[in-house]
């Protein structure tokens, strides 16, 4: 899945997916690096959205659930640390 742009909401919109990630104590990067090395793609159970888990650099397993926008861009919806 080439991702060519992923779509951020302002960092001060408390109703936009920086803030909500934020909440789960992650930073865009995190979500990038998932992103850009996934170790699984999956579908969100709740929600039925794609979703791909990965590690960062610190070993944190880390799930982002996105919409794609179109065939190029992608909107990461949640993401959140997985406790093993």
């Amino acid at each position: 899945m080439p991702i060519i742009d992923i779509l951020w909401d302002l960092p001060d919109d408390p109703d936009g997916n920086v803030q909500h990630i934020a909440e789960h104590g992650l930073v865009p990067a995190d979500v990038e690096f998932v992103v850009q090395h996934p170790l699984k793609r999956s579908q969100s159970r709740s929600s039925g959205l794609p979703l791909v888990s990965g590690r960062l650099t610190s070993g944190e397993q880390v799930v982002v659930v996105y919409q794609m926008l179109d065939e190029l861009t992608m909107y990461p919806v949640t993401a959140y640390c997985v406790e093993e």
